[in-house]
């Protein structure tokens, strides 16, 4: 049994690359790639609850919390980088679980960026997203997430591995574009995008630190009260 998830894991995982790849070939087609990763999430998290009954509510709760990390880069979306999703995916995953987390955060991309502007971007903040809920989930037993400097040091590290993710996607399409690919390519890019990042880590420690105790407690009760995603 435990080799049948760990291949059925890899066959995901795989699954969802082939979805990333795909973007550089068809980059025209990118909001229907972006539907093929949703649905990559949604098998990863139906995967885990194989032996119950979803409820609706638990589809809903999903949607909700999407919904709330989606709309929370609207307001935000004139200061690059700074915004409450990142936040609202990272506790989500963190007390729901991580393929929950997954789903919450590939959502909430696709979701935010039917009004912010969809591109061939987008299956790439997908990734980069649903691993911010995927790895608080993963991680939400170890020492380092239990304590409250885990989980800021947890969102500095993921406000510069978002925008090295997605700055992957940009030095491929540029490679595609006829612009060599070099180490000097690279190093100019990363470090163009470093002041973002680091604006991307400082309104993460900032959220985590005014809200962070709160929204576990709620999401938390949420959980308990009701039996959610258990």
């Amino acid at each position: 049994m435990r080799a049948s998830k760990v291949l059925v894991t890899v066959s995901l995982i795989m699954l969802a690359i082939g979805f990333l790849v795909v973007t550089l070939l068809w980059d025209d087609h990118y909001l229907l790639l972006s539907f093929g990763l949703i649905t990559v999430s949604m098998l990863f998290f139906l995967f885990r609850f194989e032996k119950r009954k979803i409820e609706p509510r638990e589809l809903v709760l999903l949607a909700v919390l999407a919904s709330i990390a989606a709309v929370g880069r609207i307001p935000f979306a004139s200061i690059p980088s700074v915004q409450p999703t990142t936040f609202v995916i990272m506790l989500s995953g963190f007390v729901f679980g991580a393929e929950s987390g997954l789903v919450i955060g590939s959502v909430a991309a696709l979701a935010s960026n039917m009004i912010l502007g969809q591109g061939p971007w987008t299956p790439w903040q997908m990734l980069a997203w649903g691993l911010v809920g995927l790895t608080a989930g993963l991680l939400r037993k170890t020492k380092l997430m239990k304590s409250v400097w885990g989980k800021v040091l947890f969102g500095i590290i993921w406000g510069f591995l978002f925008g090295w993710i997605t700055n992957i996607w940009g030095l491929l399409s540029l490679s595609q574009s006829g612009t060599p690919l070099n180490a000097e390519t690279v190093w100019l890019y990363f470090a163009a995008s470093a002041l973002f990042d680091s604006m991307h880590s400082v309104s993460n420690v900032f959220f985590l630190l005014l809200f962070g105790n709160i929204w576990i407690k709620t999401l938390t009760r949420f959980k308990k009260k009701y039996g959610l995603l258990e």
